[in-house]
């Protein structure tokens, strides 16, 4: 029944139905605890870790990861128990305990950058970075999003280097510097672009609309929020009536001047 469960919290999984999901794993965690290996029930509870954590049931999730991490050592796995810890990390950022979480990301990096895995590593330093960046230590923030951005690219990571690229750029934005920002917010685009992740590059378009709207290059807002309002329409996101109102005041901004 494990492999059935676990097939079928994939499935909740990819239409965003965590309370299934939830459901289907923690069965799943049952059945390896009396017939999986360790492995097996690494996984199951690795997997149970993570949707505790979409949920925001953050100190079940990190249980979780604190077993998983048990096994790792037992198996010694120095990737996995690199990639749990960092795990550990994220869970202690998002329950607003930046220190812990700083502690987690230290012993991860310290595992992690000896390794050839360089998208693990990218993934981590990003994390680490972000945190910097939500205690305005921005110089750190930058340094750690830009060795992120070799690790990425090291990988043939599209992914890391557009959501990377985005980070970056709102990292500058917020410490002054638009020259970069601007930079670093148009390579995300292009790389969003070319992942076809539409929803991915209206996030960084409505950045660049800051940036145009700080600068007074009112034409430039409008041009980035327009493409804004298409993706919020074709894919039903949140922030389309926010959007398209702060488009409406800037067509009528322009129309009196």
């Amino acid at each position: 029944m494990s492999e059935e469960d676990k097939h079928k919290a994939r499935i909740f999984l990819h239409r965003g139905d965590l309370q299934q999901a939830r459901s289907c794993y923690e069965k799943a965690v049952r059945d390896d605890r009396g017939n999986g290996s360790g492995q097996e029930l690494s996984d199951s509870l690795g997997n149970l870790g993570n949707v505790h954590a979409m949920m925001g049931a953050y100190d079940e999730s990190e249980q979780c990861y604190r077993e998983v991490l048990a096994i790792q050592r037992d198996l010694q796995d120095v990737n996995a128990i690199g990639q749990t810890l960092a795990n550990l990390g994220n869970v202690q950022a998002e329950a607003g305990r930046p220190e812990k979480a700083r502690s987690y990301y230290m012993e991860a990096l310290d595992l992690l950058r000896p390794l050839p895995d360089k998208r693990a590593l990218g993934v981590l330093l990003s994390s680490i970075a972000l945190q910097d960046a939500a205690v305005g230590r921005n110089e750190d923030a930058i340094a750690n999003f830009k060795q992120a951005l070799e690790c990425h690219r090291a990988a043939g990571d599209e992914d890391g280097l557009a959501v990377t690229y985005s980070q970056l750029g709102k990292t500058f934005l917020q410490a002054g510097n638009a020259q970069s920002a601007e930079k670093c917010l148009n390579n995300a685009s292009e790389h969003f672009i070319k992942l076809g992740n539409e929803p991915g590059e209206a996030a960084v378009l409505r950045l660049l609309a800051d940036l145009y709207e700080q600068a007074g290059k009112e034409e430039s807002a409008i041009r980035c929020l327009e493409r804004v309002v298409l993706a919020d329409a074709r894919y039903g996101l949140l922030q389309y009536r926010q959007d398209r109102e702060r488009l409406s005041g800037l067509l009528e901004r322009r129309r009196k001047a």
